[in-house]
């Protein structure tokens, strides 16, 4: 069989549902109890967004005139974080990859003043990541269905903040992170998730058993917010909190005290004139 045509270039609106085909196929797959048109719209709204906002960043690789490949990155305040990355098996080992990150990271030359980079656990995606020069964070994720008895009185005073929470997301964000959250955090709202904070000492991003995103200025708001996502998700719903890496004693001490199971999670990669990191949940799509 002949190589197929290839063509690496930007991506477009027209795009967005040819790039999501190929990260189910090539990252998520089918999977059991998943409402698949919601997935859909979650997952295209991120793309979307990030297209439009991010130009410079987002590539797609063309095989015969369909999309096979995909890489999105985001720029935010002088820190550059990769959003989406996936090839399709027919283009796997030609270097295809490669060339994506090397364009989509090509993005934040002379702006990015920092980088992160979440990973799977697949070991191509981590041995192309790690060229990148990135120092490599391990990470653990946790999951369950939680257990209530010993959660604090003052969840009570978590709040759903709304849109109106998004201004202290923002100032948090730089300060955790090193660069705000507010042009992002809209799409999610948009898409069923839920904005919740605690005076003015952290934010979460919630949607249903996934904790989406989570920065605090401290770690007792920090373990409030996320036992706070653990009486939302819902009496036996199974949750989720990913990347987990060291410095989050306060995130893993809490999932345990709720009865959550740990396990070994993709890496993160993360150097440069970034924020302390902690307390902090970064957003898989967002950073």
């Amino acid at each position: 069989m002949p190589a197929p045509q290839l063509n690496i270039r930007p991506a477009t609106l027209d795009d967005v549902l040819g790039i999501d085909a190929v990260a189910l196929e090539a990252l998520y797959g089918p999977t059991a109890g998943v409402d698949e048109a919601d997935r859909a719209r979650w997952s295209q709204a991120r793309i979307g967004h990030l297209v439009e906002a991010d130009p410079g960043g987002a590539w797609v690789a063309e095989a015969d005139g369909r999309i096979a490949g995909v890489a999105l990155a985001l720029l935010r305040e002088g820190i550059w974080g990769f959003s989406l990355f996936a090839v399709s098996d027919e283009l796997q080992g030609r270097g295809v990859g490669r060339r994506l990150l090397e364009r989509s990271f090509a993005y934040g030359d002379g702006a990015a003043r920092g980088h992160i980079v979440l990973s799977s656990e697949s070991p191509a995606a981590m041995r192309l990541y790690a060229r990148l020069g990135l120092p490599l964070r391990p990470a653990v994720a946790a999951a369950g269905i939680p257990r209530l008895d010993a959660m604090p009185e003052a969840v009570a005073r978590v709040e759903d903040a709304g849109a109106d929470g998004l201004a202290l997301a923002d100032e948090i964000g730089r300060e955790v992170r090193g660069a705000g959250h507010g042009l992002d955090l809209p799409v999610p709202l948009a898409n069923g998730a839920t904005l919740l904070s605690y005076e003015d000492r952290g934010f979460a991003a919630i949607r249903g058993g996934k904790l989406v995103l989570l920065a605090a200025r401290d770690d007792d708001a920090a373990a409030l917010l996320l036992w706070s996502f653990f009486s939302r998700a819902g009496a036996g719903v199974t949750v989720q909190v990913d990347y987990l890496t060291a410095g989050q004693d306060w995130a893993i001490r809490t999932c345990i005290d709720a009865g959550l199971a740990l396990s070994p999670d993709g890496p993160m990669f993360a150097g440069g004139e970034l924020g302390p990191m902690r307390p902090y949940v970064p957003s898989g799509a967002y950073l």
